[in-house]
């Protein structure tokens, strides 16, 4: 089975580097910075047209992910957003006050979300027992989960992806992210026997005009940017890993 690769991207200018540096898939989202909100309408139909999955991050605001009632009818109205504009599929995630996945709420999000793909997002990574939110997301339909080991890198939790990897066996996938670059998938692939991986390869840099920072509407003159050298770099790693005799 060849290792899918996944690239987290925030502009119509990323997607673009994204498909040009060979992303087996799409997570669309904006706010990269903020750990990824909803994209825009206009940003999903473009993702749509380009012939690559494409899963769009359902996610109103920054913050947790324990959401109110509003919150989540803003949740079902982006999915059918997501549907409308021809994608492949979302992004999900809510939680309790402590941290545990909000069954109830990610039951009615992924019943809203039938025919499209689904993701668990790394609200997962907040859960305190997750064998019990495996089991969850398995019973809900999610097709994955996005997860970094419950670490903030997921260097830094391997053995907990290898455990997990190992317990959903091909009821679900697991996909490691957060950290992820062309220097460590191989190892991060290795260690724990995941068969996706998900990065925002944003190795690039653009500046941001000074006038637009002196006002308070950036917060840096320079801003990281999805660099397709980088992805082409992360997909021919991954490769050589599948294959290293080729």
């Amino acid at each position: 089975m060849t290792i899918q690769v996944e690239i987290c991207v925030d502009t119509a200018d990323g997607l673009s580097a994204a498909i040009r540096g060979g992303a087996d898939r799409i997570e669309l989202c904006s706010a990269l910075a903020l750990g990824g909100l909803t994209p825009s309408p206009g940003l999903m139909r473009i993702a749509a047209k380009t012939g690559v999955p494409t899963y769009a991050m359902i996610r109103p605001r920054e913050g947790d992910f324990v959401f109110t009632p509003g919150e989540l009818d803003q949740m079902r109205r982006d999915i059918d957003a997501a549907r409308s504009a021809g994608l492949a599929g979302v992004v999900l995630g809510a939680s309790e006050p402590r941290g545990k996945l909000d069954a109830e709420a990610l039951f009615r999000l992924r019943s809203h979300a039938g025919g499209l793909g689904a993701t668990l997002h790394r609200a997962f990574d907040l859960v305190p027992d997750p064998n019990d939110a495996l089991e969850t997301a398995i019973s809900l339909g999610f097709e994955r989960i996005l997860t970094s080991g419950g670490s903030k890198r997921a260097l830094d939790g391997l053995a907990a992806l290898r455990a997990l990897v190992a317990r959903a066996g091909d009821r679900l996938s697991i996909m490691p992210g957060s950290g992820v670059r062309p220097e460590n998938a191989a190892a991060i692939l290795a260690e724990t026997g995941a068969r996706e991986i998900h990065a925002s390869c944003r190795t690039g840099r653009q500046t941001v005009a000074p006038e637009a920072v002196a006002l308070g509407f950036a917060s840096d003159s320079l801003r990281d940017v999805t660099a397709a050298e980088s992805v082409a770099e992360l997909i021919r790693t991954v490769r050589m890993f599948e294959n290293p005799s080729a």
